[in-house]
């Protein structure tokens, strides 16, 4: 009898515990209801994820090769996740449409990371900054009174003085192993000083901190990937490294506002052959009163901070990779040669109105951006809403990478997609400026790089000027294909190996 009543305890304390842990569900999902929109998502394919790191041991050290090849077996549309970050990547120009024009809206913010945040004044740039008002004033200070087409062409005696520079080094090392790929980034590196600071500084000061600002932007950053684990950030001393560059870089920066202050408070001003720099003029807004906005010095700096970063690597690697591909195939070089001396005429300098007459220019800069877009997978979007893509659920703060160069090289879009044929880009619709998807070295829509025109103007000037004067031969009896033409990836995708050739004078 004793032990039936044990058993009936037990049996009944069992029950009780039974129902305490149904209704304790019940309860759970009263309050907190599962989102019936979330069991029916359809999310893009993805591949299989590791704990905590999700797919980042699927990427190599050049991301866009390692997610074009992981598209080629999930398809144009897929959802990775990068840590605990979700990320969508589109590698087809039907997925690059949809998001950068057709549902741009919704596609149109970024994703906050906290080193970039650090060192670009808690991103009050135009680059980095969340779709909202105060990026719409800054982009339009930006296009209306930096990048303008009479701002672009008020700089050119900037253009043709750098320049100028940069041929007379090259004569004297005629005969010589040259590293242009050094004297190419000095070159960019001394327009935009010019034109952003209103000039050019000899010491390694700004050299170096302009180098540890462009590494900081691509730095492996834990918290960024997996918030939880932020704190390696600054155990690792990549906070701290981020700090000290954006100290050194904001007194580096009050120092010429400073300056530029007091000497317009002196009744200071250019002289007749020098233009405004961008920070003389980004005061000049800052005390219109015919301005809604009033631009904080903060954003002043940041929108510096953005030139530097997305002018100066941009600009030098485009040529290099340019003179790179132009040295491996010569019968191309020489066409392109025999172009610019038509146009020169027997001049010593190629001029801003000269490369209207230089179709073959520009369809070899245009091809060299295809197969070798500066940011091949541009700057990561983030978006706004839930939304539908292409058939897939998108949703909220899902982060958006768009493969520039997978769709560049995409056979369905392109003959030959890894050829370099200039001549695929003569007598066509495809502008820099433009909306066509199958071509994105710019990205497209809202945030679209503004500064096209002033990139693209340095760019042919730089190439055709260079190409006009000399021969470029390799060292050491290489032959012209066996250039090495590896790639690491930065702020911008560079050779591997510095572009090192050996100059003699055409004329």
């Amino acid at each position: 009898m004793t032990d039936f009543l044990h058993k009936m305890s037990l049996q009944n304390f069992f029950l009780f515990l039974i129902s305490f842990i149904t209704l304790m569900i019940l309860i759970i999902q009263i309050i907190f209801p599962l989102d019936p929109k979330k069991k029916k998502l359809n999310l893009p394919p993805s591949p299989r994820k590791l704990p905590i790191i999700g797919n980042l041991h699927q990427l190599s050290s050049n991301p866009h090769r390692s997610l074009h090849a992981i598209s080629q077996k999930h398809g144009p549309i897929m959802l990775l996740h990068l840590g605990s970050v979700p990320t969508l990547v589109a590698s087809s120009a039907e997925a690059a449409q949809e998001i950068l024009k057709t549902q741009d809206l919704s596609f149109c913010s970024r994703p906050k990371f906290t080193i970039p945040s650090i060192i670009t004044y808690g991103c009050k740039d135009i680059a980095l900054s969340p779709y909202g008002e105060h990026w719409r004033q800054l982009k339009s200070i930006a296009v209306v009174h930096l990048l303008s087409n009479s701002r672009v062409k008020s700089f050119q005696k900037v253009r043709v003085k750098e320049i100028s520079r940069t041929i007379d080094i090259l004569e004297k090392s005629c005969g010589s192993l040259v590293d242009l790929s050094a004297l190419l980034f000095s070159l960019s590196n001394n327009i935009i000083c010019t034109v952003a600071i209103g000039g050019t500084y000899d010491g390694s000061k700004l050299v170096n901190l302009l180098n540890e600002f462009l590494d900081l932007l691509i730095v492996f950053s834990v918290g960024s990937l997996v918030p939880w684990l932020g704190w390696i950030d600054r155990v690792s001393g990549v906070v701290g490294r981020a700090e000290k560059n954006a100290k050194e870089f904001d007194e580096f920066l009050e120092g010429l506002i400073e300056d530029h202050v007091n000497k317009k408070r002196s009744g200071g001003h250019q002289s007749d052959d020098q233009e405004e720099s961008f920070i003389g003029i980004l005061l000049d807004v800052q005390k219109d009163n015919t301005i809604n906005f009033k631009i904080q010095r903060d954003s002043i700096k940041a929108l510096i901070l953005d030139m530097f970063a997305g002018g100066t690597d941009t600009t030098s690697t485009t040529v290099e990779m340019a003179i790179s591909e132009l040295v491996r195939h010569p019968l191309i070089m020489k066409k392109l040669q025999q172009e610019v001396t038509e146009v020169a005429k027997g001049r010593s300098m190629i001029i801003d109105v000269d490369l209207e007459k230089m179709p073959y220019l520009t369809a070899v800069v245009k091809e060299t951006l295809r197969l070798h877009p500066p940011a091949p997978l541009l700057t990561p979007r983030m978006s706004t809403q839930d939304v539908k893509l292409l058939g897939y659920d998108i949703p909220e703060g899902t982060q958006v990478l768009v493969n520039a160069w997978a769709i560049g090289r995409d056979p369905a879009l392109w003959e030959d997609p890894n050829e370099f044929r200039p001549e695929r880009f003569l007598n066509n619709l495809i502008r820099y400026k433009g909306q066509q998807f199958n071509w994105l070295p710019f990205g497209a829509g809202r945030r679209e790089c503004p500064g096209i025109q002033f990139g693209v103007v340095v760019t042919e000037l730089v190439l055709a000027n260079i190409i006009s004067r000399f021969d470029l031969a390799l060292p050491n009896g290489f032959k012209d294909e066996d250039l090495d033409m590896n790639e690491t990836c930065g702020i911008v995708v560079r050779r591997t190996s510095p572009l090192m050739v050996i100059p003699s004078a055409r004329f």
